[in-house]
């Protein structure tokens, strides 16, 4: 059996796939040669523990070992070691299923997909590792601080025709958040800004210039001093939602980012961010169907 035949996807560990290299053209004298050269970041040594354990494996699923010599063009899929992660105290839901689609409720504090300090704890892996999905692709993102609704690609014969829906703003994404009451303020307001990155990098500012975002924000209901408010982001920029309402003197109850930014080196579970993907609303590119979903959680 020759490779192109006999190249299987190594199987999920924990929810989390292998990565792959493909070997390049060079004299190295064996596989684990080139391992410690290609990733300087990992010692030799933790190689050879990876390699003796099968965690190195070829396009057939046979473990290389330490002795394997290198050999141009063959693929290479290895499993990194997984560090100790914090465990996220919260479960996201899967409300719908089908051959195409996965609509799950997020939690918050749960990140959308692994970044830095997070692999295992994200939505993504965790969904891998429950249904054992390995090609399940996320078509949008949460911030994660931001609970609700998110949709995932199953099939990836379908995948575009689902991404489409977003890039073309055939989707209607309805948030709901809970913020300071203004008297002054006629509802609903539409506001827009140009959104750019901002300092420290994961934040974002307004600047001068042609808008790039926009939001449109009714009031739901009066509370006191808070009130509830509906959320009907036009476009999807990184933050928009946060840093619209901060604008509007607004800011989301228990923001930590906007519109200052304030220590949260630690997460304070009793006081999520208060911004919810409430809904998704579309008609499927693939079934004609009209498709509507809602996040159970509550604000």
């Amino acid at each position: 059996m020759n490779e192109a035949t006999a190249n299987v996807r190594p199987p999920m560990r924990d929810g989390v796939g292998a990565s792959s290299v493909r070997l390049p053209p060079g004299r190295w004298p064996l596989l684990l040669d080139f391992m410690s050269e290609r990733f300087p970041e990992v010692p030799r040594d933790i190689w050879q523990s990876r390699m003796q354990s099968g965690r190195v494996q070829d396009a057939d699923g046979s473990a290389l070992d330490d002795a394997t010599p290198y050999r141009a063009g063959r693929l290479v899929h290895y499993y990194r070691d997984l560090r100790r992660e914090t465990p996220i105290p919260f479960e996201a839901e899967i409300l719908y299923r089908d051959a195409h689609l996965l609509v799950a409720d997020k939690p918050h504090f749960l990140a959308t997909v692994p970044s830095g300090k997070y692999l295992r704890e994200t939505l993504l892996v965790r969904l891998k590792k429950a249904t054992g999905l390995a090609d399940l692709v996320p078509l949008h993102r949460l911030d994660r601080a931001t609970a609700g609704l998110v949709l995932f690609s199953v099939d990836s014969a379908t995948r575009a025709a689902y991404s489409a829906l977003f890039a073309t703003r055939s989707i209607e994404k309805t948030y709901e958040a809970l913020a300071p009451a203004r008297t002054d303020l006629a509802f609903p307001v539409t506001h827009r800004s140009r959104l750019v990155a901002s300092t420290p990098f994961f934040r974002m500012e307004e600047a001068p210039g042609e808008p790039n975002s926009e939001t449109r924000v009714e009031l739901i209901e009066k509370l006191g001093a808070i009130s509830r408010y509906r959320l009907h982001p036009h476009t999807g920029r990184k933050h928009q939602l946060r840093v619209h309402m901060a604008a509007l003197g607004l800011p989301i109850v228990n923001d930590l980012w906007y519109p200052a930014l304030l220590d949260d080196a630690v997460d304070d579970y009793a006081r999520p961010l208060k911004l919810l993907a409430r809904s998704l609303a579309f008609v499927d590119p693939v079934t004609g169907e009209a498709r509507h979903f809602e996040s159970q959680r509550p604000l």
